[in-house]
């Protein structure tokens, strides 16, 4: 029985190359990847994370038509991310909580 990765002796090199080959190319072009400079007077916080987070479904609606981003960069690093991850989870209903609230045993209740 031939197995289905069975692969012919002259072409086994040739996608390892390929594969080097890409990696190599993708690490060079993200090395000329720039970001903005950092104004470290005027970067977002915690309180522009949770409005980001919070409008973050219509901004991704916005994005489809015009230049507007759902994320800010530069932005103050964990405190904005945890901003950011509480305003997506407080505008998505909490998760969980909600969940529980909706899918109560009614036999539970009497």
């Amino acid at each position: 029985m031939i197995s289905q990765y069975a692969v012919a002796p002259e072409l086994r090199g040739t996608s390892m190359r390929r594969a080097v080959v890409l990696l190599v190319a993708s690490a060079l072009l993200t090395g000329c990847a720039t970001q903005p400079s950092v104004s470290p007077s005027d970067v977002p916080g915690f309180w522009l994370g949770l409005l980001h987070g919070a409008i973050a479904p219509f901004s991704l609606i916005a994005s489809l038509f015009y230049d507007v981003r759902i994320y800010a960069f530069p932005n103050s690093g964990w405190w904005y991310d945890l901003g950011f991850f509480l305003g997506i989870a407080g505008t998505a209903g909490g998760g969980g909580v909600t969940y529980a609230r909706q899918h109560t045993d009614p036999r539970a209740e009497r």
